[in-house]
């Protein structure tokens, strides 16, 4: 049959249901702070339920971030830090990929707040000037508008390293990323930036065969890992949010993001694993299902 890349689940939330704190603006960056080990065990625990790809703790690890709460100072250190907690649990469990995190810059599901477009590129280009020496893929993730797939693809272009090109779409309709721009518009974007497959995130699991019906149109390795959020609220959407204007939709059981996961490799999908909301248990059930229909999980 197929061969299939699994990626891990979701990483900051489940950081925050296993320390407890009340969740900050720093999110899951806060979390690996105050919990030295527990993104080491969270890699752990994906890798355990068969996952092959693990992403770093690095989404949120932005200067503006950083600059708003005066630790601006720990830029470098904090990924160094995410960096060898993904090492270490590869390193454990003998096998996998590691690929880095680039988060978007101020704010996720705001396009609007999307800088120029050459800042934009610089401040991705120091991200991936620290992170490609030691990781295999360059994961751009929840990209919301072209011009944020421009920027970010231009400024992780020339570390050695593959882009993945993970876009964010309209929760109601696939076809649009939140921009509102039509997802048929990417194409030419992805080319020009090089990058090395496209995949959708951070969205609806319902919105996701609408996207991947375009993204496989576009020549590239593709795939989708869907959020468990049952929507992306006005609170989330203000200056500095913290998680938990967001609530998790209770029957978006592993069984049941299973079955979106397994439509999206019918359609064609080679890249799929899930995000925020989802966890162990999920990528578990999807490594079973893919399994049990003869694909190979590489």
């Amino acid at each position: 049959m197929t061969e299939i890349t699994l990626l891990d689940g979701g990483m900051g939330q489940e950081l925050v249901a296993r320390s407890g704190d009340a969740p900050t603006p720093l999110w899951s960056t806060q979390v690996m702070i105050d919990h030295p080990g527990l993104v080491r065990q969270v890699h752990a625990d994906y890798f355990a339920a068969g996952a092959t790809v693990a992403t770093t703790n690095t989404y949120a690890i932005h200067r503006d971030r950083l600059l708003k709460v005066g630790m601006e100072d720990r830029f470098a250190a904090l990924h160094t830090q995410a960096l060898a907690e993904a090492a270490s649990a590869r390193a454990e469990h003998g096998s996998g990929r590691i690929a880095a995190s680039l988060g978007p810059l101020v704010a996720s599901y705001r396009p609007e707040t999307h800088p120029p477009h050459a800042e934009a590129v610089a401040k991705y280009d120091e991200v991936a000037t620290i992170l490609a020496p030691a990781v295999d893929i360059l994961l751009a993730e929840t990209v919301a508008s072209l011009a944020h797939a421009r920027a970010i693809l231009e400024g992780a272009a020339g570390h050695g390293r593959p882009v993945w090109l993970s876009v964010t779409v309209d929760d109601t309709d696939g076809s649009r990323l939140r921009s509102g721009e039509p997802l048929s518009d990417l194409g030419p974007v992805l080319k020009k930036g090089g990058a090395a497959a496209v995949l959708a995130n951070c969205s609806a699991p319902e919105a996701m065969a609408a996207a991947l019906e375009l993204l496989g149109g576009f020549g590239l390795p593709f795939g989708a890992y869907a959020n468990g959020f049952q929507q992306i609220t006005k609170e989330f959407l203000k200056d500095s949010p913290t998680v938990d204007a967001l609530s998790a939709r209770p029957e978006m059981t592993p069984a049941l993001y299973a079955d979106f996961a397994m439509r999206w490799v019918g359609m064609g999908a080679t890249i799929i694993g899930g995000c925020c909301e989802t966890t162990p248990a999920h990528i578990a059930e999807i490594a079973a299902r893919l399994r049990a229909a003869g694909h190979t999980i590489v």
